[in-house]
C-alpha cells in the first residue's frame, strides 16, 4: 500500500503586478463577479491499482461574500463507495473508494460561484500588534476567538521557527497598527522572494524557503504564517483559486490556471483579513475560497492511498477559472 502523490499549490499563480494591484483595504467598490471553475486531476499508473481510497477538498466554501451556485465532482472509473463529510475546519470533504483494478483515475470538479466584496477594513482605532497578540492569548469565548487561538499554534508544516520570527520582527513591531504591520510583512515577502515554480516541493520547510529566497504561493503562505505565529498572532492557510488575465490581445487559455494559496489573519472585533504575499495584495473578488486550515496539509485538494500501481505514477492537474459576463 502506498501514499498517492498529492497536489501542491501555486504553479503559475503569480500575477503581473501591473494588473489588479490592491490598495490598503478590502471591500472597496461593489458588485459581484461570477465564475465557472474547472479543476481536473488525472493519475496514470504503471501497473493496475486494485484498491484506492481518496479524500478530496474540492467544494468552494459558502461565505457571506461567496455563494456556491452549482457544484459537481465526477470520478472515472466510478467509485464503489462515496460519502460526504465536513472536517474540523468546516471544509466539505468527499471520501470515495475504488475496489476494482484500474490503471487511470480522473477526478473532475466543476462549479459556478459568485464572489462579492470582503468586509472593509477601517484604519481608525486600529489596535497595535501587541494589543492583538494579547487578545489572541486571552480569547473571549466566541467561536472566532477560540478558533483564532488554535491558529496561533505551531503545526507540522509550520513549526516554530526562530529564523521566521526574526525575519518578521522588523514589520511586526509591538506598537505598530496591526493592519499596517501585516501589510508591511506582505510587501517584504513579495519583494524579498522570487516566484520560482521549480525551486521547492510540497515538503520544503519554512527555513529552507528563507535560505533559498524563492518558491511558490504555498511557500510564501507558510512563511507568512510562521512569522505571524512566531509573534503570537493568529493566522490560517487559505486555498482556492485566483482569476488571472491573459496578456493584452491574447485569448484566455483553458486549463492553464492553478490552485492558489494565501493567508487569513485574525483581527479581534473584525474577523479574518486575507493577505496574498505572492501577489502583494489583499484578497478581493478575484479570489475564490476553497478551504482553510492550519497549513497546507489541512487543505490538500486531493490525496489518497492506493494498493498496487507499480513503482511510478504520473499526475496531471489542469485548472480553469472562467469569468462569466
Amino acid at each position: 500500500m502506498s501514499q498517492q502523490q498529492s497536489q501542491g499549490q501555486g504553479q503559475g499563480q503569480q500575477q503581473d503586478q501591473q494588473q489588479g494591484q490592491q490598495g490598503q483595504g478590502q471591500g472597496q467598490g461593489g458588485g459581484i463577479d461570477c465564475y465557472t471553475v474547472e479543476h481536473e486531476t488525472r493519475y496514470a499508473y504503471t501497473a493496475p491499482v486494485s484498491q484506492s481510497w481518496q479524500l478530496g477538498r474540492l467544494t468552494p466554501r459558502s461565505l457571506p461574500w461567496q455563494r456556491l451556485v452549482s457544484h459537481s465532482v465526477q470520478v472515472d472509473p466510478p467509485p464503489d463507495e462515496r460519502h460526504e463529510a465536513t472536517d474540523s475546519f468546516g471544509n466539505a470533504v468527499s471520501h470515495f473508494g475504488l475496489h476494482g483494478a484500474h490503471r487511470q483515475l480522473r477526478v473532475r470538479m466543476s462549479c459556478q460561484v459568485e464572489v462579492g466584496e470582503r468586509p472593509s477594513i477601517h484604519a481608525e482605532g486600529m489596535p497595535s500588534v501587541a494589543d492583538v497578540r494579547d487578545m489572541v492569548r486571552r480569547p473571549q469565548g466566541t467561536t472566532d476567538d477560540l478558533s483564532a487561538a488554535q491558529m496561533s499554534e505551531p503545526t507540522p508544516l509550520v513549526p516554530l521557527s526562530e529564523k521566521a520570527r526574526l525575519y518578521g520582527a522588523p514589520s511586526l513591531q509591538p506598537d505598530w497598527p496591526w493592519f499596517d504591520a501585516l501589510c508591511d510583512l506582505m510587501h517584504r515577502i513579495h519583494h524579498d522572494f522570487e516566484f520560482d515554480s521549480g525551486a521547492t516541493t510540497v515538503s520544503t520547510s519554512v527555513d529552507e524557503v528563507l535560505a533559498l529566497r524563492r518558491g511558490v504561493c504555498q511557500d510564501f503562505a507558510h512563511l507568512m504564517l510562521a512569522c505571524l505565529r512566531g509573534h503570537g498572532l493568529a493566522a490560517r492557510y487559505v486555498s482556492g483559486y485566483l482569476r488571472t488575465d491573459p496578456p493584452p490581445g491574447m485569448p484566455r487559455l483553458m486549463g492553464v490556471d492553478a490552485s492558489h494559496a494565501w493567508v487569513a489573519a485574525y483581527l479581534p472585533g473584525h474577523g479574518w483579513v486575507e493577505f496574498d504575499p505572492t501577489n502583494d495584495q489583499l484578497a478581493d473578488r478575484r479570489y475564490i475560497t476553497l478551504a482553510w486550515g492550519a497549513d497546507f496539509a489541512d487543505v490538500v485538494p486531493l490525496r489518497g492511498v492506493i494498493l498496487g500501481g507499480g513503482a511510478m505514477q504520473r499526475m496531471e492537474v489542469s485548472v480553469s477559472v472562467i469569468p462569466q459576463d
